[in-house]
């Protein structure tokens, strides 16, 4: 079995509770602050139904706007959530369930519950895929004996039609580089589905670094792809991945938001050269949606074309976690 040297098992230590104690300041921060949720506008209620509209979480709550005009008035639902995504009628929420725990809330395209899953520790990526039939998340957990931090992630996967749940992508087989590996300090986050709602994509962790995997549900079995691929998010027709790319392979450099070509394996870094730590969205083939925070912590949600051109644009103020409500 492959060990992790002092130095990287340090390093991955230290980025991780650095990485926990953000998110960790930064709901509480919100909790205690964000003012109420604005008004609905009109007497429409939120829904997911498939349309010209944005999803997206406004102070805490499960909000939709136009993708026309999505600077202006949203709705915004009474529904709590740190983390949204949705698919063809079909929502995943990642919500509080008391003040120590959360839920993963698969939601219809009222909104009403339809599956909820309790999971340990802190929200951090959902994703539907695009049938509406596969749910996934990450959180953030502590307690994990190859960390003397205790920090790492634990990511799931729910059948929507069957219920069949996967509590973590750790009880898959891995191969690695060609070769079959195991190792204790493997970790996963941000999932994609593909097309069939059997295969995904997915970031995995392990020996201080970090790869793309591509997945197999029916096999329960993952594969490594590229280093240096983390959170990505697979475009409308299954070409490109869009993913966050850490500068020097230093995530303490920050994150370069780019596009890998699945069949050559190209890299197009956007235009967009802030750091973004986020599982950006496609809003259809060319165009990326994406939370930025400002300099009080506060959540902006932008959008950048996907091929390298453009500038980035501001797009939902006040607004994190989007999706276009295809």
């Amino acid at each position: 079995m492959t060990a992790m040297s002092n130095r990287a098992k340090l390093g991955v230590v230290v980025a991780s509770a650095v990485l926990l104690g953000a998110v960790a300041a930064g709901y509480a921060a919100t909790a205690a602050e964000a003012p109420p949720p604005p008004a609905t506008s009109g007497e429409q209620a939120v829904t997911l139904t498939p349309g010209p509209r944005l999803l997206a979480i406004t102070d805490r709550h499960v909000s939709t706007v136009a993708a026309t005009d999505p600077g202006g008035p949203r709705t915004v639902a009474g529904l709590e959530c740190l983390r949204v995504y949705a698919a063809a009628g079909t929502g995943v929420c990642l919500k509080p369930e008391t003040a120590w725990s959360y839920q993963v809330v698969v939601l219809d395209a009222t909104l009403r519950q339809t599956r909820a899953v309790s999971v340990p520790g802190l929200p951090n990526r959902a994703r539907v895929s695009a049938s509406g039939r596969m749910v996934s998340w990450t959180t953030f957990v502590g307690g994990d004996s190859y960390t003397s931090g205790g920090f790492s992630t634990r990511t799931g996967i729910l059948d929507g039609r069957t219920g069949a749940t996967v509590s973590s992508l750790e009880e898959f087989t891995i191969t690695r580089e060609g070769r079959a590996y195991r190792n204790p300090d493997v970790n996963y986050w941000g999932v994609t589905f593909t097309a069939d709602d059997n295969r995904f994509y997915a970031s995995m962790s392990t020996g201080g670094k970090r790869y793309l995997v591509r997945g197999d549900l029916a096999a329960r079995t993952v594969e490594t792809l590229k280093e240096n691929v983390e959170c990505p998010s697979l475009s409308p027709d299954g070409t490109r991945l869009a993913f966050k790319e850490a500068v020097d392979a230093d995530p303490a450099k920050g994150w370069r938001l780019s596009v890998l070509d699945l069949a050559s394996m190209r890299v197009t870094a956007t235009a967009e050269t802030r750091s973004v730590d986020d599982q950006a969205a496609w809003l259809d083939t060319g165009k990326l949606a994406y939370t930025l925070r400002r300099d009080d912590g506060q959540p902006d949600v932008w959008s950048v074309p996907a091929d390298g051109s453009g500038a980035p644009a501001l797009m939902i103020p006040g607004a994190e976690s989007p999706s276009p409500l295809t």
